[in-house]
């Protein structure tokens, strides 16, 4: 039977994330069967995996770091947020309808989950577990925001409801960047019950910037309030190139170059370079979909607002992207008048509608472009690509249904080389991105491992 380990936090974007993805390849290294998990993941990034199944896109790096491959036990239930207090619920990859936070009754909304929605939610994760401890010697944990939201903690399937169905010891991790490190950490055990804090077997302190040695003093009345050991102070760690859980601005997406941007050193000519324009869409979604185009040296991404009158004159291709309600967005689109702006673009520029983007474009063409989802691409480049992942709606528009598409080098590197080959600029086939994500997994290990006490952290896993 495999063991469990769980990484929680005092908060959201503590580093339960990156710990956990570190302490799944550093057991992959030793040659240990490691399996991520997160029970419940709320998060508007998200990517398609076989079988058309959808899974939180930390939950794909972590496999990537267990060195496994990705499948929906890893994040048996996954929450996109469509605001006013609703989520859409993909329970094992699968849409099941949507869930409003504030009903206790969502049948109005069709959800596949009868009248109990969390006895669905609990027997699913129970499931995957299950299936996981069959084939996994490890099995790392993440939890998701904090356990001490007591509130929360009837029914609760996200930290400290999920470590006791696993049976898992917890460490706790708090990010000193904030501030307050050490009063989030005791507050943490203060205020949960004995039965919880029993289950916490080490802290750790993140993200601290400085000499760990100004810390000595502080960690050991923390050990002695909390009774329980400091495994360590992981540094501030930089360069650290891996798509971000949720919490980003497109703003700071896409007019940071060097945030949220894998390549940051970018010295190409403007005119050597290929503009691709994703509309700023008001529900936007998903935005780690653009993370392999945004590494490339050649490749800039610009939002375009939408306003009517707006040109699309000094872009080689358009994006639609994902949104949580492309029914609000595709209103928004029509009262600017843009629909008449896209159809006369797709005579000169690609563009490209993914997932609730794929519906916005069908939506606002229609009248003019026939959807021939089964057709073949009629592009020179694009028609080496996997075709069944990106259908022709018309010569230069296309779309999917799939998350991640351009994570699948061969449809990056075509649709790049066809903007390329428009340009009068050389084609490139060099596929730097899965280089870039192994690099970060290798480095924020070695942080990891370098940092902890992992004899403790063995033996909790190992002989405990």
């Amino acid at each position: 039977m495999s063991k469990c380990l769980m990484i929680q936090g005092t908060s959201s974007d503590a580093g339960k994330s990156l710990i956990t993805t570190a302490l799944c390849r550093i057991y992959a290294n030793r040659g240990y069967k490691v399996a991520p998990f997160k029970s419940q993941n709320m998060s508007l990034h998200s990517q398609t995996i076989d079988n058309d199944k959808e899974i939180a896109i930390a939950q794909i790096i972590q496999a990537k770091a267990a060195k496994t491959k990705p499948n929906p036990d890893m994040n048996p239930v996954l929450l996109k947020p469509n605001g006013d207090f609703t989520s859409q619920v993909i329970i094992h990859g699968t849409k099941n309808g949507e869930k409003n936070f504030l009903k206790k009754n969502n049948n109005d909304n069709n959800i596949n989950f009868n009248n109990n929605p969390k006895e669905i939610a609990k027997q699913a994760i129970e499931d995957s577990l299950n299936r996981l401890k069959e084939e996994y010697d490890i099995i790392i944990m993440e939890g998701a925001g904090s356990p001490a939201e007591i509130n929360l903690r009837k029914g609760d399937l996200a930290n400290m409801g999920v470590a006791e169905i696993a049976d898992a010891n917890v460490l706790l991790v708090g990010d000193i960047d904030k501030g307050g490190v050490f009063a989030s950490i005791a507050g943490t055990f203060t205020i949960l019950d004995d039965n919880d804090t029993s289950r916490i077997k080490g802290t750790i302190i993140n993200k601290f910037r400085g000499n760990p040695d100004l810390l000595t003093e502080g960690i050991e009345k923390l050990e002695k309030i909390v009774n329980t050991p400091n495994l360590g102070i992981i540094p501030y760690t930089k360069g650290l190139n891996l798509p971000a859980e949720d919490s980003i601005s497109k703003e700071e997406y896409f007019n940071n170059p060097n945030k949220y941007s894998i390549n940051n050193t970018k010295n190409v000519n403007k005119d050597e370079k290929i503009v691709i324009g994703v509309l700023n869409l008001e529900k936007i979604a998903n935005l780690t979909e653009f993370d392999s185009l945004k590494i490339e040296n050649d490749v800039e991404l610009i939002l375009i607002d939408v306003v009517e009158g707006i040109s699309l004159d000094n872009i080689d291709a358009l994006i639609i992207p994902d949104t949580i309600n492309s029914k609000d967005d595709i209103k928004i689109l029509i009262e600017n008048k843009l629909g008449t702006i896209i159809k006369e673009a797709s005579s000169k520029i690609m563009i490209v509608g993914i997932c609730g983007g794929y519906e916005i474009l069908k939506n606002i063409l229609n009248d003019e472009l026939l959807d021939n989802s089964n057709d073949q691409l009629s592009s020179d480049k694009l028609n080496k690509s996997e075709l069944d992942k990106l259908n022709k709606l018309d010569k230069n528009v296309f779309g999917t249904s799939k998350h991640g598409i351009f994570n699948n080098y061969e449809i990056k590197r075509d649709f790049l080389n066809e903007l390329r080959s428009n340009k009068g600029l050389d084609e490139i086939d060099e596929d730097i991105y899965d280089k870039i994500i192994e690099d970060s997994i290798e480095k924020i290990a070695k942080v990891v491992e370098d940092n902890l006490d992992m004899n403790y952290i063995d033996d909790l896993i190992l002989n405990d």
